[in-house]
């Protein structure tokens, strides 16, 4: 009898994936018809979450677990606020939980886990107030979203990037990666999570990149990018126009965009009238920008060349970035420890006192 349950959970689950992922192929039109602001995409987002949970619990259940999750996203919000950081509105991903996006990236590891914070602080706290509801009213239900609700929160703890946790240790200790690490392993066993794995192993890679590959930051990394640009009028004007194989150097300047924190590479080929902008896919020190080849392309009505550029750079590491107060480290190390230590005093306490089956 387990079993058939079990195959028919994972049943639903499959068909409620297959819909989510219809949504994300096809549900840009539908999209479109709603965009009415964000507090708009908030709700569409909060409706198709409710509307997915309920698929597998009751609704009221369904309904609790979205605004709990609310709770815990606007925790984030009121501090990157408190910071002076824009963010976006919450965005519910059914069986993903809710996500914010900062328009501006902290400039320390400390602002960092300040916004980090927020979230599980004011999310526990709604899970608290649950509780106290539950304990009034004598409610099953409401118990059981005060147990998931702190459940959630303490998971988000796990020192494990992205999850609030591994924002938090950068503040605190990078070691605490490790322990999340390891840690991790355990709790996949535990949980038995798909979801939680693939979380994990892209925490794995991040670890290997940044502290295995990433040891010698002068290995010299390249982004290429191809321009189409226009030379019928230099033909015309007897210019000499370079062959397919050509290769240089260009002269190029790169400069920052603060609003979208992004680098740009502009290359210049004077002859050819050309300059390209690059997006540079992080921040790095250029070396230098190639010509690799060139494609012609002529018609009767004109004619045109590829250009196909290369940029070569080393990686930019801000080490000032972790740089944090040791008295800033105590009290973040110390409020992390305790949260946690209260999430799990708080589960006990509601499966003895609302007699959760876990």
């Amino acid at each position: 009898m387990l079993q058939n349950k079990e195959k028919k959970k994972d049943s639903r689950l499959m068909y409620i994936g297959s819909t989510i992922v219809l949504l994300l192929l096809k549900g840009k039109s539908l999209l479109a018809l709603l965009k009415f602001g964000k507090l708009g995409g908030v709700i569409f987002s909060m409706a198709i979450s409710i509307g997915a949970y309920a698929l597998i619990y009751p609704w009221q259940f369904a309904l609790g677990i979205v605004l709990l999750l609310l709770v815990h996203e606007m925790g984030h919000v009121f501090a990157a606020k408190q910071k002076g950081l824009p963010v976006s509105a919450p965005l519910f991903i059914p069986f993903l939980g809710a996500m914010i996006t900062m328009k501006k990236t902290p400039l320390d590891a400390k602002t960092e886990a300040y916004i980090a914070f927020g979230g599980p602080v004011l999310g526990s706290i709604g899970a608290a107030g649950v509780f106290l509801a539950a304990y009034w009213l004598d409610s099953p239900l409401l118990y059981s979203l005060a147990y998931v609700g702190f459940f959630l929160n303490l998971i988000n703890l796990l020192p494990i990037h992205p999850l609030d946790g591994g924002r938090i240790a950068t503040a605190v200790s990078r070691w605490l990666w490790l322990v999340g690490l390891v840690g991790g392993l355990g709790v996949i066993i535990y949980l038995r999570s798909f979801l939680f794995f693939i979380i994990w192993a892209l925490f794995a890679y991040d670890l290997y990149k940044k502290f295995v590959k990433g040891r010698n930051r002068n290995i010299v990394e390249s982004v290429t990018a191809s321009f189409l640009v226009p030379v019928e009028h230099l033909y015309a004007q007897g210019a000499i126009i370079p062959g397919p194989e050509h290769k240089r150097e260009l002269p190029f300047s790169t400069y920052c965009k603060l609003e979208e924190q992004r680098q740009y590479v502009k290359a210049q080929w004077a002859s050819m009238d050309f300059n390209g902008i690059i997006t540079m896919p992080q921040q790095g020190i250029i070396k230098r920008v190639l010509v690799n080849g060139l494609e012609h392309q002529r018609t009767p009505e004109d004619y045109h060349i590829k250009i196909n550029c290369q940029v070569e750079y080393t990686r930019y590491e801000n080490d000032k970035y972790y740089d944090v107060p040791l008295s800033s480290r105590w009290k973040f190390g110390i409020s992390y420890g305790l949260l946690a230590a209260v999430l799990i005093g708080m589960m006990y306490l509601v499966h003895s006192v609302g007699n959760i089956n876990v």
